[in-house]
């Protein structure tokens, strides 16, 4: 009986042979298959038909020209039927297929459904064939469709499909953190390849935008996971790069909420210190929106979505524009505070931070910390007592702004 024609391959369970037996054509196939292959060209046009026909992704020329799927199933068929003729097991033209696919972005269920409509056609072609044919079986059929399911074309076009999108992922995501380095680096500064950079990266090339950067917890481990795509679900477009020490990215914030939707995706983030930039209109600022997020990064708590954006009032941007100066400022103004116990020098900035908030209210002030308004009064005379510094001079309120601006955007260390 035909479909004892097995070869078998011996395989190793545990310490118990296994024999895996898998089929091969039927011989007395062959000469149908034969007379088949001498009418493979006419055969392959009618199968592209078929699938034109039947697949919407190969519906029109506008994605695949009917010549190439015509010739692409020529090759395939020509391919099933010579292996029935001489026992080949060659899947080179499959393989070519499905990397041809991958490069060209077909999805992977339309190139199956192809590989799905073209096998039946062939199938119906080759049984029709065979039974016209004397000396073939019921059997030999049975064994024909054994070796058919198992040597299928579409399993090996899916793999090599599969093994060509995984290599253009990994190439696209090489570009692209080049591209969103060169951004924050300022290496692209004409307006044209500005905007070529913003079309590579997906973002629109007027802002504004915000760079936002996330502290990670180990080299190489993301701080805020699948971020890009969970800001697209809100509409929101991003370019991200990962650095040693932090997680960077680009997020536009053109249209109606997008801020609003940057802060609700990072807020539901578990736990990352995140620094956000100030809106910014033009994408050669990158490098200066990254140096204030940076900043702002220094000022963020740990704790769940400790989330920290840069002030944009003038000060706090003068402040940033030179950190070194700002240091020293803030060594020479409030130094007296900071050599006194950590506890009751941040209690005393704390105070003067929210009076600067409160407008000088010492009523409001003791309202936001909860304690009596004498309480506020005697913390400000004592602050004032230790910098030198009267809080009724207004040279002295700029002085003390621009130390206390200066220290909140410092990294935690104290100058």
């Amino acid at each position: 009986m035909c479909c004892a024609r097995l070869r078998s391959a011996a395989h190793v369970f545990g310490n118990l042979p296994v024999m895996i037996r898998t089929p091969v054509p039927p011989a007395e196939i062959a000469p149908v298959a034969a007379a088949l292959l001498g009418r493979v060209e006419e055969l392959g046009v009618r199968m592209a038909r078929r699938i034109r026909a039947e697949v919407v992704f190969y519906g029109d020329d506008g994605r695949v020209p009917f010549e190439r799927l015509s010739t692409s199933c020529t090759r395939n068929a020509a391919l099933v039927f010579g292996q029935l003729v001489d026992g080949g097991s060659d899947m080179t033209s499959a393989h070519d297929t499905g990397r041809e696919h991958a490069r060209q972005g077909a999805p992977l269920s339309e190139l199956l459904n192809a590989y799905r409509v073209g096998s039946g056609f062939l199938w119906s072609e080759l049984t029709a064939e065979a039974r016209a044919t004397a000396g073939v079986t019921a059997d030999t059929i049975v064994a024909l469709a054994a070796w058919w399911v198992n040597e299928g074309l579409a399993a090996a076009a899916s793999d090599a499909y599969r093994e060509a999108a995984s290599e253009l992922s990994r190439r696209h995501e090489r570009e692209r953190s080049a591209l969103v380095e060169a951004l924050f680096t300022g290496v692209l500064t004409d307006r044209t390849t500005l905007w070529d950079a913003a079309d590579a990266l997906g973002l629109s090339s007027e802002g504004p935008y915000a760079v936002v950067v996330a502290a990670v917890t180990a080299p190489g481990r993301e701080a805020l996971p699948g971020i890009e795509p969970r800001l697209l679900a809100e509409q929101v477009r991003s370019a991200w790069r990962l650095l040693p020490d932090l997680q960077v990215g680009v997020v536009g914030l053109r249209g109606h909420g997008g801020e609003e939707a940057l802060l609700r995706v990072l807020g539901r983030s578990p736990g990352p210190r995140v620094g956000i930039s100030p809106p910014y209109r033009a994408l050669r600022d990158t490098p200066r929106a990254l140096r204030l997020a940076r900043l702002a990064l220094g000022t963020a708590r740990d704790g769940r979505a400790a989330i920290a954006r840069f002030d944009e009032s003038p000060l706090a941007l003068l402040v940033a524009a030179s950190p070194e100066e700002a240091g020293r400022i803030a060594r020479a103004v409030l130094g007296p505070v900071l050599a006194l116990p950590p506890e009751e020098g941040e209690r005393l900035l704390e105070t003067l931070e929210h009076w600067y908030a409160a407008g000088g209210s010492t009523t409001a002030v003791a309202g936001l910390l909860y304690c009596h308004r004498n309480t506020v009064r005697y913390r400000l005379r004592r602050l004032e007592e230790f910098t030198g510094r009267s809080l009724r001079d207004p040279r002295a309120v700029a002085d003390l702004a621009v130390a206390l601006h200066a220290l909140r955007l410092l990294p935690p260390e104290r100058p």
